[in-house]
């Protein structure tokens, strides 16, 4: 009788640990598709942004824009976003803590394709240093710069990432409007606006990561400077840039897209204005995605305007006529 319960027993917690191992395992793999899923969609918005970026660049070059061009700029985007979220750091544990759990290979390749379909898209039109300057001036701010005996390391330097972000993503652009243009004058124009803009938008993010990156000990603008300091600064900014590009308006540099100029000057007034850390943390829907929509979604909402207004006219003008 003794030799049966045994038996039970023993069966009973074999059972029972196969069991628990089970669900184990299949919470571990429910996490790692989840986070996996998470990362692999997290960039798409930026690099939809990113796409229309471009095709705003074109019309203030006054140059046809180009769908493959737009989407293979948009590729680019995604694969730099979603491989620098893969590989993760210090400060993505606390502000992004999804990313401990995704499974790499899969993310890394998803990232190559990604990079791969964009770069055989621009070099359709002749466009070949676009697609592997990000991934230069990526390389150069992580490992550093060697000058003689002397090892120069951006990474981790106050305002370096900032200035990183607007000279890739500026450059970029310009990049691939020098295809079409060669006046010096407009490229400098486009490279000025989305290298300060995407600057700017960049230390905003830095505003909401400031308890990770503070945990982390990587000391930020919003950091070293404070929030409500920094804030000034970029409205002074802010307003610096759009007065600029006005002038390049007046000067022919760039077309007469006054609406998106406007929109820009608005948007970028009053977020900075209103914003703070405390709006991602408030539970309404259009406060919790309130930074998105007003800093990914700029582009989207100022060429919808650019389209609304520019069919009321026609249809103004055909009526009156």
């Amino acid at each position: 009788m003794r030799y049966y319960n045994v038996n039970v027993t023993t069966s009973t917690g074999r059972l029972a640990r196969l069991w628990l191992q089970s669900i184990w395992r299949h919470y571990n793999v429910n996490a790692t598709l989840s986070s996996t899923g998470r990362v692999l969609s997290s960039s798409v918005i930026v690099a939809v942004s990113g796409s229309l970026r471009l095709y705003i660049a074109f019309l203030f070059a006054g140059i046809q824009p180009g769908v493959p061009v737009c989407l293979a700029g948009g590729l680019i985007i995604y694969s730099t976003y979603t491989l620098d979220r893969a590989m993760g750091s210090r400060e993505d544990a606390i502000n992004r803590s999804e990313v401990a759990a995704i499974n790499k290979p899969v993310v890394i390749a998803v990232c190559i394709l990604s990079f791969l379909t964009g770069a055989l898209l621009f070099a359709g039109e002749n466009i070949y240093f676009a697609s592997i300057y990000p991934f230069i001036i990526g390389y150069l701010y992580s490992e550093g710069i060697t000058l003689g005996k002397h090892h120069l390391k951006l990474k981790g330097s106050a305002g370096v990432k900032n200035i990183v972000v607007g000279l890739t993503w500026g450059g970029t652009i310009a990049i691939v409007v020098s295809r079409w243009t060669g006046n010096i004058l407009t490229v400098f124009s486009v490279f000025l606006f989305y290298g300060i803009k995407l600057f700017m938008n960049s230390v905003l993010y830095d505003i909401k990561d400031v308890e990770g990156d503070r945990a982390a000990g990587i000391y930020t603008l919003p950091i070293c400077v404070g929030e409500k300091r920094m804030k000034k600064i970029l409205l002074i900014l802010c307003v610096i840039l759009h007065l600029t590009m006005f002038l390049c308006l007046m000067l022919g540099a760039i077309m007469p897209e006054t609406i998106i100029l406007i929109y820009s000057f608005l948007v970028g007034i009053t977020f900075i204005s209103v914003y703070s850390p405390a709006v991602d943390a408030e539970k309404s829907v259009f406060k919790k995605y309130f930074r998105e929509i007003m800093i990914d979604g700029e582009s989207a909402v100022a060429l919808s305007l650019r389209s609304i207004i520019h069919f009321l006219s026609s249809a103004s003008v055909l009526y009156s006529n």
